[in-house]
């Protein structure tokens, strides 16, 4: 791996298809969609884009439950509408990063439809099914208490074959058995055929999976060991380099919610062995409750924030690349969760300040569709019209079976951390739908589309996409921003997030204040330094800030 590598210096914008824009009037977004909006994308900065699945699929958990790899939804479009896609962005030098989803399959994939057809069938190892667990009552269960993601037990009941199958995710997303050979090398297959039809590279879903220690499966009435982050998935992942990666000037980043720096060292470090970066949840559970995680959020303090991106800065620093994000189709906007969308003003300042804040890292940064306008979660007061199976299943088991929490609880959590809040429609203009389709949208258009909207800002100089696309060209134009070493100042401030880069001579301060109250200047000499001497090279107040105090959200990024 290279000190220096273009996947890097770029900015990967995600695409959600179902949302992003709808080209036949169908109420779904659309590959043609997609090829339709590329001009807008270029016009942004976005050198990637990230693209969510968009193969065959039943839509249990919005195609992440794949029935075809090699195939392209119907609602989408078709494999030509996909080709020109990859020829029209590789036009405007955007590349294009599939979803890998390879821990599961689609429950109607044809290798899941003969694997549980009988016991005998040769794909019956493709998948892993065991018996029952027969306890001292001599009544037989699920195999252990491995649990779904999406809430109860990971294992579903085969009726004609008499096993339970694995699903860490939904029951309609059995888990591959990557201990089979055949499945490795099916798997690796499809993703050379992928990567010969000139894709870019992989986004890897919940890639710290794919390895099943044998005491997470075992049949036992004990406490089943965690099936994500065991060892044995580098011997995987090693072996998935040598046979589709190696050799290709593409980009890798895998999902890997058990990933601590240390591990990350081991999945993405500078040696180039296994993948380019991964995504860490660790800043995204600041938040969540102990016990019931996002479905009873908690207040967060600035400091544990900061400590926590600040690790991970440190950490992988010249050992390995971190992956810079807010908010992606599985977590809410951004701007609600760490800033103020309770106003517009402020809507807009908070956006802007989140926006350097991250982009000012090291690491390569993420753009979820409509980030870039400051889009903010949806108003939620009840079930209907939500689409998430996350949702519905932590509803049913925490509300109506164990009567846990309260409907008004775990709505204040669906409100604020639901996953259905980063899945409204892209908000286009001020036409009907939001200018996402002419039809009926899958998904209710956020009512706020005709204030937060792309037409209203792309020739605004001071909207929040023309200050995402200046922090892109930024990052084009100062080696100090991708390749800076990093150092946090002032760790347990409450209001300010205060860090400094270097690399080459040139300095970088960023300051943001993270909240909506206005804070002393820091006293410290780099501030004093940057104020006096530095260029401002950006910031989300026009004028210049009254000496002695730091502004309610407030940015700047100096360079010295």
């Amino acid at each position: 791996m290279n000190p220096k590598e273009w996947w890097k210096e770029t900015v990967v914008y995600q695409i959600y298809p179902r949302s992003f824009k709808d080209s036949t009037g169908s109420g779904v977004g659309d590959l043609n969609g997609v090829t339709e909006k590329l001009d807008y994308l270029a016009e942004l900065g976005a050198g990637v884009i990230w693209l969510s699945p968009v193969y065959e699929s039943p839509n249990v958990d919005n195609g992440y439950d794949i029935s075809d790899y090699l195939s392209i939804m119907k609602e989408f479009g078709t494999m030509a509408d996909f080709d020109r896609l990859l020829s029209e962005a590789h036009r405007r030098n955007i590349k294009i990063v599939m979803d890998l989803v390879v821990n599961h399959t689609s429950d109607r994939h044809p290798w899941f439809i003969e694997s549980r057809s009988s016991r005998d069938n040769p794909k019956r190892g493709w998948y892993i099914w065991r018996d029952g667990y027969k306890g001292p009552d001599g009544k037989t269960g699920v195999p252990n208490k491995l649990e779904s993601v999406f809430s109860g037990p990971a294992w579903k009941y085969d009726e004609k074959t008499g096993q339970y199958y694995l699903h860490l995710f939904a029951s309609a997303q059995p888990d591959l058995n990557w201990a089979n050979l055949d499945v490795r090398n099916a798997v690796f297959d499809i993703m050379n055929w992928w990567l010969d039809k000139g894709i870019d590279g992989f986004r890897m879903d919940v890639i710290d999976a794919i390895h099943k220690p044998e005491s997470a499966v075992a049949v036992s009435g004990k406490d089943a060991e965690t099936c994500f982050g065991s060892p044995g998935v580098h011997g995987y992942l090693k072996e998935m380099r040598r046979k589709v990666l190696a050799g290709r000037d593409i980009m890798t980043v895998g999902e890997c919610s058990s990933a601590t720096v240390k591990t990350a060292r081991l999945f993405a470090g500078s040696g180039g062995s296994e993948l380019n970066m991964v995504f860490q949840f660790e800043h995204t559970w600041i938040d969540h409750d102990k016990q019931f995680g996002k479905w009873r959020p908690l207040p967060y303090k600035l400091s544990r924030l900061k400590e926590i991106l600040s690790r991970w800065q440190t950490g992988l620093y010249k050992k390995g690349w971190n992956s810079l994000y807010w908010d992606n189709h599985d977590q809410p906007r951004a701007v609600s969760r760490f800033g103020d969308d309770s106003t517009e003003e402020n809507r807009v300042r908070s956006a802007k300040m989140l926006a350097a804040c991250l982009h000012m890292m090291q690491g390569t940064p993420y753009i979820y569709q409509g980030e870039e306008l400051g889009m903010t979660n949806m108003p939620i007061n009840s079930l209907d019209g939500l689409n998430d199976v996350e949702i519905f299943n932590a509803y049913r088991e925490l509300v109506e079976e164990k009567k846990l929490l309260t409907r008004d609880e775990i709505m204040t959590g669906i409100k604020k951390l639901g996953r259905d809040n980063a899945r409204t429609p892209m908000q286009w203009n001020t036409s009907a739908n939001a200018g996402f389709t002419t039809g009926k949208p899958w998904m209710k258009v956020n009512p706020n589309y005709k204030t937060i909207n792309a037409a209203s800002q792309i020739h605004d100089p001071e909207s929040v996409f023309s200050f995402y696309r200046r922090l892109i060209r930024l990052r084009r134009e100062y080696p100090v921003i991708v390749y800076g070493d990093y150092k946090l100042l002032l760790p347990g401030d409450e209001k300010l997030f205060v860090y400094r880069r270097r690399h080459e001579g040139k300095t970088l301060f960023v300051l943001c204040n993270f909240s909506g109250e206005k804070a002393a200047a820091p006293a410290i000499p780099e501030f004093k330094k940057a104020e006096k001497s530095g260029k401002l090279l950006i910031a989300n107040y026009n004028e210049d800030g009254p000496r002695g105090g730091i502004r309610p959200w407030e940015t700047r990024v100096y360079l010295t």
